[in-house]
């Protein structure tokens, strides 16, 4: 065998262990990840309404709305208000309705939020207590995910796990494992787990996300095989030696 030969048998046998070391690193990062069967944006509700009864003689937001706390959802005309006004009764405003002195009372919104529904729109007759409008708060947003996975990767699933979301534009938004709900089907654990992000990154967002919208989720699991334990040390070397030569 000539020297050539063996000097290509060598680089080649380096080029083979390379590409099957990169593939098996690669497949154990695929095992330590879930993919969300389905996922949505979420946020709390509240909905609006009044102690008094009466007819909406004027509305002033539709769906999908922008709403700051104080601004007007509608106003509603009622005679027991009025009654009451008349009595000389002190009917006092709150923060979800600002009394008027003809009877009429203008229902507001206590939160920053996106109108989700108006249940009540102008014309049609509002119950006392019911809601007339609902809106989901901002500053609530979170993401729903659901996960089917197997009984061994379930028991790899971890509270502060890494979930990248990726919205309908592609954005990515980053986020982490905060409380998971389970069920079981065809042998399978069904997690459902809300996803905490950073309410920073959906203010950065150049148009908001509606509660409801679909999004896609992917979640970190916990690695323990050996291959995962070997990199992530030397990650973590590597990580030091960084933090060294910055020193």
């Amino acid at each position: 065998m000539t020297w050539s030969t063996r000097f290509r048998l060598f680089f080649g046998t380096i080029l083979v262990v390379a590409l099957v070391a990169a593939l098996t690193v690669a497949l154990s990062q695929r095992k330590g990840e879930a993919t969300a069967t389905s996922a949505q944006i979420d946020a709390v509700n509240y909905g609006v309404g009044s102690d008094y009864p009466g007819p909406v003689v004027e509305q002033f937001v539709s769906r999908g709305d922008l709403v700051n706390p104080g601004d007007p959802i509608a106003t509603i005309q009622s005679n027991d208000l009025l009654r009451d006004l008349n009595d000389d009764l002190v009917v006092q405003s709150t923060e979800v309705y600002r009394v008027n002195a003809d009877g009429t009372l203008t229902v507001t919104s206590a939160v920053t939020g996106i109108v989700l529904d108006v249940e009540v729109p102008q014309g049609a007759y509002a119950p006392a207590g019911a809601s007339i409008a609902s809106i989901a708060a901002t500053e609530t947003l979170s993401v729903t995910a659901e996960f089917r996975l197997t009984p061994t990767d379930f028991a790899r699933i971890y509270e502060g796990a890494q979930v990248v979301v990726a919205l309908p534009d592609g954005t990515q938004l980053i986020g982490e494992a905060g409380p998971v709900e389970t069920t079981t089907a065809d042998g399978d654990a069904i997690a459902v787990v809300t996803v905490l992000i950073d309410q920073r990154q959906f203010d950065e967002l150049d148009n908001f996300i509606l509660p409801g919208t679909p999004v896609n989720a992917t979640m970190d699991l916990r690695n323990d095989d050996a291959l995962a334990a070997f990199t992530d040390a030397v990650r973590e070397f590597i990580a030091d030696v960084r933090t060294a030569l910055d020193l």
